[in-house]
C-alpha cells in the first residue's frame, strides 16, 4: 500500500490512480507574471475597479480591527495554533479520519489533482446525476474540478454570487475572497442579461436587483440538485467536524438540501479542537470582509439521520502541501486561512489584479504558496516570488502573521540557485558584482563617493526636469521607465558631515553646523 504523509493511503481512493508527480500542485495556468502584468496595467477600467474594491475592504478591516485592544495577541494565538497543527499534521489527520468515519462520513485521500478529480467524479457517477451545485472553494479551483467535470459531461454550478458572475462570463476568479473584484456593476448587469435567461429584460445595475436576479436563478438549482460539492475553512480533528464560513447563505443551502455532499479539504485546514476555532473565528471575518462575525458559519459532523445530506464524502487533498511542509523556511505559508487581507493592501495586486499572477492563488500569498506547492522552477510560477515590492504590508495585515516578505526572499534565492550560472553575464549581473565589491570595503566606498561630483555632471545632461532624471540607459532604463529619480546631491553625506553641513549635527571635531548666522552657531556651540 502506498503512503501519503507517512501514513497508509485510505482504501477509498481509486486503486488504479497511481501518483503522478506532474499533477502535484497543478493549477489552471495563464500567462506568467512578467508577460501578463503589462497588459493588465494598461487596463484603466480594471485598475479603477481594483482600487475601489481593495480600498473599501481594507478600510472596513481597519475599523473593526481597531475595536479590539488584543488584536496583536489574537494574531499571535492564530500563528501558534497553525504552527502547532503543522507540527502535528499526520497525527491530527489520522484522528480526523477516525472521528469523521465514526460519525458516518466516508474519507478519501488524494495525493494530487488527478486523484482528487477522479474520486469526486466517481462519487457523482454513483449518484447517477449530471449536474452538481458548488460552494465557493479555492481547493476545487486549484485542481481544476469544474473543467475536469465538464470534460466528462458533468455540469458544476457555482452558487456564490461572485463565482457565478465569473462562471457565466467564462472567466477566471481574480481574488481569493471576491472572485469578481475586477468587474463593476455595469459589467455584471451585461453578463446577466447575456447569459442568464431568467434575468429581467429591464435589469438595472442596482446591487439589490442584481442579487435578486441571481437568487431567482439559483433557487431552482438548490431545490432540484441532488449532489453538492464544498470546500472547508476548517477541519476539527477532535470531532471529525468540518466548517464553512460565508456571507450569502448559498453555502448553508448547499450543505443542507442535497442528498449527497462531497467536501474537498486541503490537509492544512485541520485544527486540533473547537478551542482553536475560537481564535480563528475572530481573526477570519475581520481580516476578510471587515465584519465582526460571519453572517453564516456552518459546521457539520458526518451524517445525522433525517437531517441534511445522508451520503457524506470528505476528500483530503495533498497536491503539493507535503512539499511545502518540507520547506523549513516556507512551510508557514500553509498557515494561510484564505482571508485575502494581504491582497487588499498589496500595491502590486492593486495595479495588476489577480489574473496577472497566472495561478489559482494570486497576490502576495499566491506568490509564495503556488511556487511552494509546485516547485519554484515550474514555468508558470517561477516568476511569482519576484512579483512584489517587499514593502511588508502583507505581513502587517496577515491575521496569522505569515512573514510573506521573508519567504519571498527565500524563494527568490532558491529560484536563482536553481537556474545556475548564466552563459553570458547581463548588465544587471555585472552591476551587482561591482556593487558587491564596492560596498564590501569602507575605503573603496569612500573613494567612490568622491566621484559624486562627476556623477552630478553626468546626470545634468540626462533627460529630466526639476532636479530629477527621467531616462537612464541600459538596464537602469527599466527603473526610469515607470518613475523619475532625483539627481545626485552636490556633495556626499561624508563630505557634508566632515564640513559641518550635515542636517543631523556637526561633524566630529567641527564647530559649525548647517545654515544659520554666526551668532546662532556660536549660541549653539555653548
Amino acid at each position: 500500500m502506498s503512503t501519503f504523509l507517512g501514513m497508509p493511503r485510505a482504501r477509498t481512493a481509486s486503486p488504479s490512480a497511481g501518483w503522478d508527480p506532474e499533477q502535484v500542485g497543478r493549477v489552471v495556468a495563464l500567462e506568467d507574471f512578467p508577460h501578463a502584468a503589462p497588459q493588465h496595467l494598461a487596463d484603466g477600467q480594471l485598475r479603477a475597479n481594483l482600487r475601489h474594491a481593495t480600498h473599501t475592504i481594507r478600510d472596513k478591516r481597519l475599523r473593526v480591527v481597531s475595536e479590539l485592544p488584543d488584536w496583536e495577541d489574537l494574531r499571535e494565538a492564530g500563528s501558534q495554533i497553525k504552527a502547532h497543527a503543522m507540527r502535528n499534521l499526520p497525527e491530527l489527520l489520522e484522528t480526523f479520519e477516525k472521528n469523521a468515519t465514526a460519525a458516518g462520513a466516508t474519507v478519501h485521500w488524494a495525493r494530487d489533482a488527478r486523484e482528487a478529480n477522479e474520486i469526486i467524479r466517481g462519487v457523482i457517477l454513483a449518484e447517477g446525476v449530471e449536474e452538481v451545485i458548488k460552494v465557493k472553494s479555492m481547493a476545487t479551483q486549484e485542481i481544476g474540478l469544474n473543467e475536469y467535470l465538464e470534460e466528462h459531461g458533468i455540469s458544476a454550478v457555482e452558487t456564490d454570487l461572485a463565482e457565478l458572475i465569473v462562471q457565466l462570463d467564462d472567466d477566471l476568479p481574480s481574488h481569493i475572497l471576491v472572485p469578481a473584484i475586477h468587474k463593476n456593476r455595469d459589467q455584471i448587469r451585461d453578463i446577466f442579461l447575456r447569459e442568464m435567461p431568467s434575468a429581467p429584460k429591464a435589469l438595472s445595475n442596482s446591487p439589490a436587483e442584481l442579487a435578486a436576479a441571481a437568487r431567482a436563478h439559483l433557487r431552482r438549482k438548490f431545490l432540484s440538485t441532488k449532489v453538492a460539492v464544498s470546500g472547508a475553512n476548517f477541519a476539527l480533528a477532535e470531532s471529525g467536524t468540518l466548517g464553512v464560513v460565508e456571507s450569502e447563505g448559498n453555502g448553508r443551502m448547499c450543505l443542507t438540501l442535497p442528498e449527497t455532499l462531497i467536501s474537498l479539504v486541503g490537509i492544512e485546514k485541520v485544527l486540533h479542537d473547537v478551542e482553536d476555532l475560537h481564535a480563528m473565528l475572530q481573526l477570519l471575518p475581520r481580516s476578510s470582509t471587515g465584519e465582526r462575525m460571519n453572517p453564516y458559519t456552518s459546521m457539520w459532523t458526518g451524517v445525522t439521520p433525517g437531517d441534511g445530506p445522508q451520503n457524506v464524502h470528505i476528500v483530503l487533498l495533498d497536491n503539493g502541501r507535503t512539499r511545502a511542509l518540507a520547506d523549513e523556511h516556507g512551510r508557514s505559508a500553509l498557515h494561510c486561512i484564505r482571508c485575502s487581507a494581504c491582497m487588499n493592501v498589496c500595491p502590486v495586486y492593486e495595479r495588476t489584479g489577480g489574473h496577472a499572477y497566472g495561478s489559482t492563488y494570486p497576490g502576495p500569498i499566491g506568490a509564495i504558496l503556488s511556487p511552494l506547492l509546485t516547485g519554484e522552477n515550474v514555468a508558470e510560477n517561477d516568476s511569482l516570488p519576484f512579483a512584489s515590492t517587499l514593502c511588508g504590508a502583507c505581513y502587517d495585515a496577515c491575521p496569522v502573521k505569515i512573514n510573506i516578505p521573508d519567504i519571498l526572499v527565500h524563494l527568490r534565492g532558491r529560484s536563482e540557485e536553481g537556474k545556475g550560472l548564466r552563459e553570458h553575464a547581463t548588465q544587471l549581473d555585472a552591476g551587482l558584482a561591482a556593487a558587491s565589491w564596492l560596498f564590501a570595503d569602507g575605503r573603496r566606498f569612500a573613494a567612490a563617493q568622491k566621484g559624486i561630483g562627476l556623477a552630478r555632471v553626468a546626470a545634468s545632461v540626462l533627460p529630466g526636469s526639476g532636479g530629477s532624471i527621467s531616462k537612464l540607459p541600459g538596464v537602469a532604463g527599466k527603473w526610469t521607465s515607470s518613475r523619475d529619480i532625483p539627481q545626485p546631491p552636490r556633495h556626499s553625506f561624508r563630505q557634508d558631515f566632515a564640513a559641518g553641513r550635515s542636517p543631523y549635527g556637526r561633524g566630529r571635531g567641527s564647530g559649525t553646523t548647517t545654515g544659520g548666522s554666526a551668532a546662532a552657531k556660536q549660541g549653539e556651540a555653548q
